[in-house]
């Protein structure tokens, strides 16, 4: 029989999640962002639950590809735009819309042959600092796209960097909000200005025309742990599940795993679970990382392996070889351990967690 270990994905959580976001911005349109192959949950298998987006966000051509496969047909959004000139012609090909975010991108276009002109979002660097034009150069680029041919419709776009959360003591976006609105001030084109953060926490402001539904999607949250999945109504999409193959009695001075890293103390009752770093489980996740065995909550013991982790079965006798394991996700008996969880006693995020299933896992639709 195959490694018990596998990843369920929840197109029910999924369309719930796009929801919240609908909820949040009632006016605006939105884009289900799907860079990453969805997050790490797979752009086919997300594509169910997420369908009821008006537009899709990502990075890769190859995956815009895949989308249209799946007989998208509405709006497709690269957002870093392209990389080489020959990119413009899938764009065209694919009816993508494109962002653009430096003088290149806009000279390739200039020299771009096509019937159909193309829809982009001219992007502006409100203070990221990543990509995007300076407030004093930005109103020149927009002049000239406007003045190609080959454009079509120019939205409008920046990204915020503290929308989570303070910056320097103070409003996270208000410095960023306040560029965007004195650059664009007068000029025609869509705005999406909103990441989940942003759409979650600063509804009324950040709205525009389109809000972009990124980790929210999949039920990351992305100001945890000021706020939770149950504070936003956010299910978690992917489970990570495995079991018990394994149970070790340790004794009082008994170490478990490589390093010795877990010392027991008292009489220890150790579940061996199949999932370990070369899973995609965090390998720096110390003891006392939340796990769940049969639904209830407990923790792991020592260093995580490649193949296997240990769990305290201690307070769990009716626990053993067999046992359900959730690693995060949805649990048996309406049980639940949030990624974000885990990913804060590891030092990461949820963002991490979902990207870095490996291929051996086995991934499937709930």
């Amino acid at each position: 029989m195959p490694r018990p270990i596998e990843c369920l994905i929840h197109a029910e959580a999924l369309a719930h999640n796009l929801g919240r976001a609908r909820a949040q911005a009632p006016n605006a349109r939105v884009w289900a962002v799907v860079k990453a192959n969805a997050y790490g949950h797979g752009i086919e298998r997300a594509f169910e639950g997420l369908r009821a987006a008006d537009g899709f966000a990502l990075l890769d051509l190859a995956e815009a590809e895949r989308l249209r496969a799946l007989d998208w047909r509405g709006p497709i959004l690269l957002l870093e735009g392209v990389f080489e000139p020959r990119d413009l012609e899938l764009c065209s090909r694919l009816k993508l819309w494109h962002s653009v975010h430096c003088e290149e991108q806009i000279d390739w276009l200039a020299m771009h042959k096509t019937h159909e002109p193309h829809r982009v979002f001219l992007k502006l660097n409100s203070g990221m600092n990543r990509l995007g034009f300076t407030p004093a150069a930005f109103r020149a680029a927009y002049a000239r796209l406007e003045a190609l041919p080959q454009v079509d419709e120019i939205g409008l776009m920046t990204h915020f960097s503290d929308a989570d959360s303070l910056r320097q003591g103070v409003d996270g976006i208000a410095h960023q909000l306040a560029a965007f609105e004195a650059v664009t001030e007068g000029l025609a084109g869509e705005r999406t200005i909103a990441n989940s953060a942003a759409t979650l926490r600063h509804p009324g402001r950040t709205a525009a025309d389109w809000v972009r539904a990124g980790i929210m999607s999949y039920g990351g949250v992305p100001d945890f742990p000021e706020h939770d999945a149950a504070y936003w109504d956010l299910k978690p999409a992917m489970t990570l599940r495995s079991k018990v193959i394994a149970v070790q009695q340790m004794q009082p001075g008994d170490t478990i795993g490589y390093g010795s890293a877990f010392t027991a103390d008292k009489v220890t009752r150790a579940g061996i679970v199949a999932c370990g770093y070369a899973d995609g489980y965090p390998r720096h996740a110390p003891t006392g990382t939340p796990i769940l065995i049969d639904g209830k909550r407990t923790r792991t013991l020592g260093r995580v392996s490649m193949d296997m982790i240990a769990a305290d079965l201690s307070d769990l006798p009716a626990s053993g070889f067999g046992s359900e394991v959730t690693l995060w996700g949805e649990g048996p008996h309406g049980s639940r351990l949030p990624i974000d969880e885990v990913a804060q006693s590891a030092g990461t995020i949820g963002y991490e967690l979902m990207c870095a299933i490996t291929p051996r896992v086995p991934v499937r639709n709930a």
